[in-house]
């Protein structure tokens, strides 16, 4: 499937865009609609806390063991897995680093979302392509 580069704010034009993908995430009988920034530099997922929320995940500050790095260094997570859809292909489950703040994107990274799905970057064209893994 192709999808559009995307902006955040009708303000910013298509230097601003980005790779987004809509993905409806589950937990139990829980399902959120949201988009997340495809980040092949991330080595991690990331979950905003309003997120895992809205699935009816529960904070437990003894189980955030998950120290990130990068522009979000020195933030703990916890883990957090869920099932993910992606337009018509089948559900995969993701793992997240879920942080304990809502002013990070939901981001799908190398762990694990880019071991689930090849994606093709097409910069010049504001396109990106995503299909389930090979084999």
């Amino acid at each position: 499937m192709r999808f559009k580069y995307s902006t955040t704010d009708p303000s910013q034009d298509e230097f601003d865009s980005l790779p987004r993908l809509p993905l409806i995430l589950r937990l139990g009988d829980q399902s959120v609609e949201v988009v997340g920034l495809v980040d092949s530099a991330s080595t991690v997922n990331v979950l905003p806390y309003e997120v895992g929320i809205r699935l009816g995940a529960s904070w437990d500050d003894h189980k955030a063991i998950i120290r990130l790095g990068g522009t979000l260094g020195g933030m703990n997570a916890i883990p957090l897995f869920v099932t993910a859809l992606v337009g018509q292909f089948a559900p995969v489950r993701l793992a997240f680093a879920w942080v304990k703040r809502n002013d990070v994107p939901l981001i799908l990274g190398q762990t694990n979302f880019f071991m689930e799905f090849e994606v093709c970057f097409y910069r010049s064209r504001l396109e990106f392509e995503v299909r389930p893994r090979s084999g």
